[in-house]
């Protein structure tokens, strides 16, 4: 029962879930009015660039109270998650909000749950092609971004992403492994709670 029964989160975890679900809501109303100046009339763009400004300023209050609210309830970690070269706060605070799992599963369940898993399509004898799906794709999303920025700055990644690609792996299918060894890294670091060591 325990493996589908899912607690109701406690009262810290509701406010930084609410934080966190309407910094993301200001971010793409900021995209949303960019996209909109890229092909309004000239009378309007001076409105939507005060709208844009506006934004920013509710963007960067957000930003401090996510940040204040994590250093008071969950400092340690996400000093170890943030020590992770990739990882930063917008990753940290997706991560502590919205997969409280972290460090509770082992790293086979965590993948599953974020959705970075690969899963089989077979049927009978016929044997698909692997692919990812279904998950958590807030986290999955936060996640594949911060990737991006592990292959080029975290050498662990780096050097296990462009052993993928000289193994004929194409780019997205050697990112998603990425995104899975960095999500198994911090499922590692949240559990032992550790810091990041590139040695290990």
């Amino acid at each position: 029962r325990d493996r589908f029964v899912k607690p109701l989160a406690d009262a810290e975890l509701q406010r930084l879930q609410a934080l966190v679900l309407r910094r993301r809501q200001l971010v793409q109303m900021i995209t949303a009015e960019r996209q909109r100046m890229r092909i309004s009339h000239a009378a309007a763009r001076p409105s939507i660039e005060r709208v844009i400004e506006f934004l920013k300023t509710e963007l960067g209050d957000s930003d401090a109270e996510v940040a204040t609210h994590i250093q008071r309830h969950h400092a340690d970690l996400a000093a170890a998650l943030a020590s992770v070269p990739g990882i930063g706060a917008a990753s940290v605070a997706v991560l502590l909000a919205e997969l409280p799992e972290l460090g509770k599963l082992d790293r086979r369940r965590v993948a599953a749950l974020v959705g970075v898993a690969p899963l089989n399509r077979d049927s009978g004898q016929m044997r698909g092609q692997r692919s990812i799906w279904g998950g958590r794709a807030d986290v999955r999303r936060t996640l594949y971004m911060a990737t991006l920025t592990a292959v080029r700055h975290n050498a662990v990644l780096k050097a296990h992403y462009e052993h993928l690609l000289a193994a004929g792996k194409r780019k997205k299918v050697a990112l998603v492994a990425c995104m899975r060894k960095l999500l198994t890294m911090l499922n590692a670091i949240a559990k032992n709670g550790s810091t990041w060591n590139p040695q290990l």
